[in-house]
């Protein structure tokens, strides 16, 4: 008998061994395509920056310390780097504008979606997500012709007589909010409607019967059942916009960098690999502190429908 059972678990310990080793190579994979390049840029963030780019291994924090700090030339003191605090402000708060906007377009979008019959939201869905068969840099050139100093919103105010000389939207906080939100927007769209189509909409009928207007069904029942769909789809819209480079290349010009413009610069013409380095993984923990956010709501949701 104890033959027989040292014999299973010689089998099992052989079939785990073999299940580890055939998993192996994708393991390895995984480690050098993800775990490395990140690996590479927490070394280099704790490195001395060339004279011409790339680093020099000797051991530094200055990267780090110029994240939020900046030395005087003159006497080395330390004082806060007005214009990264800047630029981080701007990203944060356009990140967050952003949210905002394609929350207010998105919701009306993914109801509208979800209270039409059932062969017709495929159709409304497909319309959704055709921008993403364009590329990003083109929808970017796209919302440059339209907002320009010749493109077509001036163009068609000065031929209506309302303006004289065209309005300056071009390299400004508000072109890239215009940018954003139409670049992102899809991704607000499809988890509200994902949330919307799952609603009980005898509920609403249910809450006009108790005499409660539209903005109180709006309030009372509608948006507590489409909570989740709010949260996923601002998490998606927040992360990407938070770190974007090509819409603040193209609208903002050189005066209205985010943070994927300052990083690029570190790498680029700044020649400070490892400031870049730090600066990509603050933005990383930015990120992560968004996600968690995400996770406890989901959390709490789903315990409170338990």
């Amino acid at each position: 008998m104890a033959s027989a059972e040292q014999v299973a678990k010689d089998a099992e310990r052989r079939e785990i061994r073999d299940r580890w080793l055939l998993s192996a190579p994708a393991l390895i994979i995984i480690f050098l395509a993800a775990t490395g390049p990140l690996l590479i840029v927490v070394i280099y963030s704790f490195l001395t920056p060339g004279p011409y780019g790339d680093v020099v291994w000797k051991f530094s924090t200055d990267g780090w310390l110029s994240v939020l700090m900046q030395r005087d030339i003159f006497d080395d003191t330390l004082a806060f780097a007005d214009a990264h605090l800047s630029i981080f402000w701007r990203s944060a708060k356009l990140s967050f504008m952003t949210t905002i906007f394609t929350l207010l377009f998105g919701f009306p979008t993914a109801y509208f979606i979800a209270t039409r019959p059932a062969r017709q939201r495929n159709v409304w869905l497909f319309l959704i997500t055709i921008p993403f068969w364009t590329n990003l840099l083109i929808r970017t050139f796209a919302i440059q012709e339209v907002i320009r100093n010749e493109g077509i919103v001036n163009t068609v105010l000065i031929k209506l007589g309302i303006i004289s000389q065209p309005i300056q939207m071009m390299f400004t906080d508000f072109a890239l909010m215009v940018g954003m939100t139409y670049v992102y927007l899809p991704l607000m769209v499809l988890p509200l409607y994902a949330s919307m189509e799952k609603i009980d909409f005898r509920l609403v009928e249910a809450g006009y019967d108790l005499y409660a207007n539209r903005f109180q069904v709006l309030r009372r029942v509608i948006i507590p059942l489409v909570k989740p769909g709010i949260i996923a789809g601002s998490i998606l819209v927040f992360i990407p916009a938070l770190g974007a480079y090509v819409t603040p290349r193209v609208l903002g010009g050189s005066k209205n960098m985010m943070l994927g413009n300052l990083i690029e610069l570190q790498f680029g013409q700044g020649r400070n690999w490892p400031l870049g380095s730090a600066l990509s993984l603050s933005l990383m923990a930015i990120v992560m502190v968004a996600l968690l956010f995400y996770v406890r709501s989901a959390g709490r949701q789903g315990g409170a429908h338990g």
